[in-house]
């Protein structure tokens, strides 16, 4: 079972159909994705001057509003957490909800609403999504502010897909000190790659898990969180959700139940709250399935306490 990106593209997208006129071409993708890469190139990005469309309404509040914020992860999309979305929407009795496209020129698309309550719902799409970690701390390091100085929040809850988990992580630890940018209080880990994925890092059934839960193995990404976990905040709740096709390479077919798992160690010492659930089933538990899975959706919804 080497890495496929072709048939990774085609079962992250299965459920996608493409709108032409909204896409960036693959070259767009592919080289503003690169320049995001590399913290030096990134100046090319900035010079670009932002554009922000705003179609969204507001509706004010006197109430601290912590904001729950949907990401996809690697080639993801809005359809990635299209259902979750809803499911939130209908557990939370409402069908009303913001819904963010930008991309790395950090022009931004505001559609929806802004709603009153105590947690109103943000979906975030990226537009250049065939982006690597580095890329989506890019994304975070710039959408994360932008929507706290605009809706006036301070914390955030994080419910995130794939590689979108560990960056989520890197995210907090990196801006740790940082009074200015908003800082998780919950986030809803959903088959994250934390130590590699299979064959790019990762080889099944190589890496284990010893009787701490340290992995043998460790990527630079994992030991970034590992040599930061002081600077991951002791009030904070996690919950991740990972993967078992049960087949013999003990993955989701992507991401390795060790390379999901191996987060433990780091944050479970840490965090107010964790609690890690595996998923089992060669239909069940299929990474581009899960974001989708019923029943990994009432265990979030749960946790985020939008359902009894």
């Amino acid at each position: 079972m080497f890495f496929n990106s072709k048939k990774y593209a085609e079962e992250a997208e299965k459920n996608h159909q493409h709108d032409l006129q909204e896409e960036p071409s693959m070259f767009n993708m592919i080289s503003l994705g690169l320049l995001a890469t590399f913290a030096p190139t990134r100046i090319f990005l900035k010079l670009h001057k932002k554009h922000i469309e705003n179609k969204a309404t507001i509706e004010n509040s006197q109430l601290e509003q912590v904001p729950i914020i949907y990401f996809h992860g690697f080639r993801g999309g809005d359809y990635t957490t299209n259902v979750l979305v809803h499911r939130a929407l209908h557990d939370k009795g409402s069908k009303k909800f913001l819904k963010v496209t930008v991309d790395l020129l950090r022009n931004f698309k505001l559609e929806g609403t802004w709603t009153n309550d105590k947690n109103p719902i943000i979906q975030v799409a990226f537009r250049q999504r065939i982006v690597g970690i580095y890329g989506i701390d890019y994304y975070l390091s710039f959408v994360l502010p932008f929507l706290a100085q605009k809706y006036g929040f301070k914390k955030y809850i994080a419910v995130a897909h794939s590689l979108a988990c560990p960056c989520i992580i890197r995210t907090e630890m990196k801006h740790y000190f940082s009074k200015s940018f908003p800082h998780l209080v919950k986030c809803a880990l959903i088959a994250g790659p934390f130590d590699g994925l299979t064959y790019l890092g990762d080889i099944p059934n190589v890496n284990v898990l010893n009787e701490n839960g340290r992995p043998s193995m460790m990527n630079p990404h994992y030991l970034y969180l590992l040599f930061n976990r002081r600077k991951f905040n002791p009030n904070i709740s996690v919950l991740n959700i990972y993967g078992n096709v049960l087949d013999n390479t003990n993955t989701d077919k992507f991401i390795s139940v060790v390379s999901a798992k191996s987060i433990r160690y780091i944050l479970a010492p840490k965090a107010h709250f964790y609690q890690e659930v595996e998923i089992r089933g060669k239909n069940d538990a299929e990474h581009s399935w899960m974001h989708d899975n019923p029943f990994v959706i009432d265990i979030v919804d749960k946790f985020l306490e939008l359902k009894k």
